[in-house]
């Protein structure tokens, strides 16, 4: 199976990943259940939490990794034939690439999983953990109101992904201009901040894109840890 988009993904499947991730926490699992698996890893050398993560996962589940650059998909050689001598000789390919399409096309030819550790559009290995550290602190997590603050991206995208497939309510506030999608029950698009935090349970954010690094912009829609 492979993880490209949360949406993709029903709600069993979403909570046998938790619960699978609660008895590998929890060490009910005593065997190494990657033991004599090997898993390409596409990583930039920029990238440091995402690619421990994966690494330390696989090996401490008793797997072992091959490491590559992402823009070793980019040379001229097609993904299809990259993909198919790749599914003789290892059991997965984790890749964090810019180009989600990369991703797609890859999937078409595999016969091995492809997991996204992230795009430019999406990031769902980050969000199904953020969400699965949400519930370990708050039992009713799918009754809580969630708000993203900040400029449509990745993140926010994926959280949308997810609030549609638990039925979680969410809402994003920013500029205008930074609407994703039409509203319905699990999406709500705002412009006033103070209002919608009040009713909030969980505040997300990210990062600010170079353009949006302004003090008009920073001084409304900011996030900080005090």
């Amino acid at each position: 199976m492979n993880l490209l988009n949360i949406s993709e993904l029903s709600q069993k499947r979403i909570m046998d990943l938790f619960t699978i991730t609660d008895n590998l926490k929890n060490k009910k699992h005593k065997k190494k259940i990657l033991k004599g698996k090997t898993f390409v890893l596409f990583f930039p050398e920029s990238s440091i939490r995402t690619r421990v993560t994966f690494e330390r996962g696989i090996h401490d589940l008793g797997g072992e990794c091959i490491l590559f650059p992402p823009d070793s998909l980019n040379k001229k050689e097609e993904v299809s034939d990259v993909i198919r001598y790749l599914n003789n000789w290892v059991d997965g390919v984790i890749i964090r690439h810019p180009d989600f399409n990369k991703m797609i096309s890859l999937s078409q030819h595999s016969m091995i999983p492809i997991i996204n550790a992230m795009s430019s559009q999406n990031h769902p290995c980050e969000i199904l953990s953020d969400l699965y550290s949400i519930r370990e602190m708050r039992s009713n997590y799918r009754e809580l109101t969630y708000t993203f603050v900040g400029p449509r991206g990745n993140i926010v995208n994926t959280w949308v992904e997810i609030a549609k497939v638990l039925n979680l309510k969410f809402q994003h506030l920013c500029i205008p201009g930074n609407r994703i999608c039409n509203e319905d029950e699990y999406y709500h698009f705002s412009t006033e901040l103070e209002s919608n935090l009040m009713g909030s349970d969980v505040v997300l954010t990210d990062s600010l894109p170079t353009e949006y690094q302004t003090d008009e912009y920073i001084s409304k829609y900011q996030i900080e840890w005090r």
